[in-house]
């Protein structure tokens, strides 16, 4: 298998969780490259950076709605990106042993929303922050609150072991964190803090209203879906053709030796059907495959 056939074998096998990674920690990375760039010409830094990140007022908001969901995507530097991402790869492992890798979305991009929302009314609403200066919020936390705590309110009593503690039942671990971003807010960030709680408490509801049978994240869920579509390719149809008959040729029968054919196929023949197969995933996703085809893929990923 070519290396980049690879490639697309991995990003279509993919988790949900490994590309929402990937996304944040390219974008990280581009942003930064852009600031650089920015420092060796004499352009301003963050003029880029402003039109994402989610403002404190109502009235640049309305601006930039986009901005609900871009800001996640950015971070202050690598020990924020760092911290955010090795939580939602943790968290992620167990919550899609729960749930379906959509549900995580749901969970994830609600968590952002719902935290950009309390961050803005909390700078409109509360005194301590009444004659504060332009304040703006960034990163990704408030939906990876919403994905750690959404499974830990599912399986509150399983145990995570961790390096220096051992054992730890997994609401221990959320209460944790809910309790330290409460502490901080008298102590810089309060946004932050504030916007994390944000996304935490939509993690405990969601999950609460799952167990009662109602999934409040559906309609999200069917906007996805709704966008999925429009970028969608659609599949081409096969052009008729007549075929004709001869009556007096006797149909053949399959070869006893099917089973072998992979070993007597060609290194071209193979590679188109390597590629047919990874069309497939493109267009319908890996669990699309039947076994045979997975199997040809695997093998064929062993011998090259």
């Amino acid at each position: 298998m070519r290396t980049s056939d690879r490639l697309r074998y991995k990003i279509q096998t993919a988790t949900v969780t490994e590309k929402l990674i990937a996304i944040n920690v390219l974008v990280f990375v581009l942003f930064f490259l852009f600031r650089t760039i920015a420092y060796l010409f004499q352009l301003p830094s963050d003029f880029l950076l402003q039109w994402f990140v989610f403002p404190k007022e109502l009235s640049e908001f309305i601006i930039k709605p986009w901005s609900i969901i871009t800001y996640s995507f950015l971070h202050g530097g690598i020990w924020h990106i760092l911290g955010n991402m090795l939580i939602l790869y943790y968290a992620g492992i167990y919550f899609l042993n729960y749930f379906s890798q959509k549900r995580l979305l749901n969970y994830y991009f609600l968590g952002v929303i719902v935290g950009a929302l309390v961050y803005m009314l909390s700078y409109n609403l509360f005194p301590a922050f009444q004659g504060m200066g332009s304040s703006y919020l960034i990163g990704a936390s408030a939906g990876v609150m919403a994905v750690l705590i959404g499974i830990a309110t599912h399986i509150p009593d399983m145990k995570v072991r961790l390096l220096i503690l051992g054992s730890i039942k997994f609401w221990w671990i959320a209460a944790f964190l809910v309790a330290v971003d409460v502490i901080q807010i008298p102590m810089g960030n309060a946004g932050g803090h504030l916007a994390h709680i944000g996304g935490a408490a939509l993690g405990y509801i969601y999950t609460k209203q799952l167990q009662q049978g109602n999934d409040i994240g559906s309609w999200f869920e069917k906007i996805m879906d709704g966008i999925a579509t429009i970028f969608k390719p659609r599949e081409r149809k096969a052009k008729m053709k007549t075929v004709h008959r001869d009556s007096k040729k006797k149909t053949a029968r399959p070869s006893s030796n099917s089973g072998n054919m992979r070993g007597s196929m060609n290194k071209d023949e193979k590679q188109k059907k390597v590629d047919a197969i990874l069309d497939k995933i493109s267009k319908s996703g890996y669990d699309s495959l039947n076994k045979a085809e997975k199997d040809f893929l695997f093998q064929a990923g062993k011998d090259d």
